[in-house]
């Protein structure tokens, strides 16, 4: 009787798992198709346009994550048909990048142009076309027209707390947009400097001295060698070559804490996790938090080797607590600048990666926000400084792995991984001479492509990776997120968020309020029916 019990209880338990695994097999098949279509369409069709004017803004720049980067990103992190999270944001539009002389721009041209509402020449910040490379006419000139004011500084003048995060150097090209005029974003210390500049500020000066970056209520990244040059090595860092080391024996750092403690601002500087973890947000105003000499390590090794160190996401986490107490709103921007750097070794893993990361920290900051119940008032975009050359190659398999190879070539009769890159650093030699042939090498030779140290084939050997050319998409939600709506110049986006909360330029300007379109039929409708009525 007990075993025929057991054969019964044996009998039910497998058909329990075949129902479970039936369930799971999905047919995409014409009826699949159709529902998703449907699906689709009804979230395009109960999309809420928010008119109301945004009293908090983040901007999330993934540097260097152009659109093959969001794909391949989203392939590695939850397959073809996922999404990541900014992806599922209702608003889109794209940012054509040209700098002012470049059709490729660099990271200074496209952050000043998105920062300041105004596109400039390459390695520029924040002066205008009058401008050049190494140009010092606009030191001797502070109240120049061609020094160019930011969103930062707009913020200010509004009352709104300021502040930024990244894990490149604090002085690298993207966040001194925010906050420096430079005629060469390399001046980032002033040994930099050459000697006809100096006249001239360098970087870290101007992030301390000037406005609008000695009010900033958060700067938070690495970069510490250009504020003191006595800052004690890590022996687990690697330090940059061209990392920009003080050199005037100034502690810019002990500078930023004099001028708090002379005015009374509650304040803390911070190292390491446990600075961060020991931070009373509610009762500190201002922070500075540099924590490592140059650029941060990236997430894998971050994670390996240096748990000292703070995440993207726990530096953004604790940013948005500090800069969130004033009741007249934030602006926050917050980079990965590790996306482009993985690029440019051609170590796509590692450029995945971190747009993952960065997207985890787009999530977390969302969560906050409603925790903290300012979502519905905070205008959150995630956008890219420009695009790089990467390219996803046909035709792998549904389900294969991103970093796996695609396929063999027919004219080489050599394996080939999905992603390459069309020019940049090759880390192994990509072909090889045999009397008169080119010979291409076995990508898989070398190593798995799909570890972290492997490097992807470049089409044109270079010594280090360049930016590409591409559109890069923008994502919005939130109050006026709908401005984001189709192609538009780079530096639309400081005109769109000025418009939306109300600051610089459009600090005066009213809110044209056009929510009334989408019931016009209903209400044609009603003055139909209250006719009829009178007509009876």
């Amino acid at each position: 009787m007990m075993g025929r019990r057991r054969l019964e209880l044996l009998v039910a338990m497998l058909a329990l798992i075949n129902c479970r695994t039936a369930a799971k097999i999905i047919v995409e098949d014409k009826e699949y198709w159709t529902s998703l279509g449907r699906a689709e369409l009804d979230e395009a069709l109960n999309v809420v346009i928010n008119n109301k004017v945004a009293k908090n803004v983040i901007l999330f720049i993934g540097d260097g994550m152009g659109p093959n980067t969001v794909t391949a990103s989203r392939i590695y992190k939850n397959g073809e048909k996922g999404r990541l999270t900014f992806e599922k944001f209702p608003h889109l539009g794209l940012l054509k990048t040209y700098s002012v002389n470049k059709q490729v721009p660099d990271a200074a041209s496209s952050a000043t142009a998105m920062f300041t509402g105004v596109k400039v020449n390459q390695r520029i910040i924040g002066l205008d076309i009058n401008h050049n490379i190494n140009d010092t006419s606009y030191c001797e000139n502070a109240n120049s027209e061609s020094r160019l004011e930011s969103l930062a500084t707009w913020a200010q003048d509004a009352g709104k707390s300021t502040g930024f995060v990244t894990n490149s150097r604090i002085t690298d090209a993207t966040p001194a947009a925010l906050y420096a005029r430079a005629s060469n974003r390399k001046w980032e210390c002033n040994t930099a400097m050459p000697m006809s500049a100096f006249n001239c500020k360098d970087i870290a000066r101007q992030l301390i001295e000037d406005r609008p970056g000695r009010n900033f209520k958060v700067i938070m990244g690495g970069g510490k060698k250009s504020f003191e040059a006595n800052s004690p090595p890590n022996p687990k860092e690697t330090v940059e070559k061209s990392l920009c080391v003080r050199s005037d024996r100034r502690d810019l750092i002990r500078e930023w804490i004099d001028d708090k403690q002379s005015n009374n601002l509650s304040h803390q500087f911070l190292t390491n996790v446990h600075d961060i973890k020991s931070l009373d947000t509610e009762q500190t105003e201002y922070v500075l938090g540099i924590f490592a000499n140059g650029t941060m390590p990236m997430e894998y090794t971050r994670n390996k080797k240096f748990l000292e160190t703070p995440s993207l996401e726990m530096m953004t986490e604790t940013a948005i607590k500090v800069i969130s107490k004033n009741e007249n709103g934030f602006f926050l921007m917050v980079e990965n600048g590790l996306i482009d750097a993985a690029h440019h070794l051609s170590m796509a893993r590692l450029a995945l990666d971190e747009t993952v990361e960065f997207d985890k920290t787009i999530s977390t900051s969302i969560k906050l926000l409603k925790q903290l119940n300012m979502l519905d008032d905070t205008l959150i975009i995630v956008t890219s400084d420009h695009a790089n050359t990467l390219s996803i190659n046909g035709y792998p398999k549904r389900g294969n792995n991103i970093l796996d190879v695609a396929g063999t070539s027919e004219s080489d009769y050599v394996k080939y991984t999905t992603l390459t890159y069309s020019i940049g650093y090759a880390k192994y030699p990509v072909y090889r001479r045999s009397g008169s042939l080119v010979i291409r090498q076995d990508p898989t030779a070398v190593s798995s492509t799909s570890s972290h140290d492997y490097a992807q084939q470049v089409g044109i050997p270079e010594e280090t990776g360049v930016h590409g050319g591409s559109d890069v998409a923008v994502y919005a939600k939130g109050p006026m997120g709908h401005l984001f709506h189709s192609i538009h110049e780079q530096n639309y986006v400081a005109h769109a968020i000025a418009y939306a909360t109300k600051i610089g330029l459009y600090r005066s300007e009213p809110v044209q309020n056009h929510s009334y379109t989408h019931f016009s039929n209903i209400y044609l409708i009603c003055i139909f029916i209250l006719t009829l009525f009178c007509l009876n």
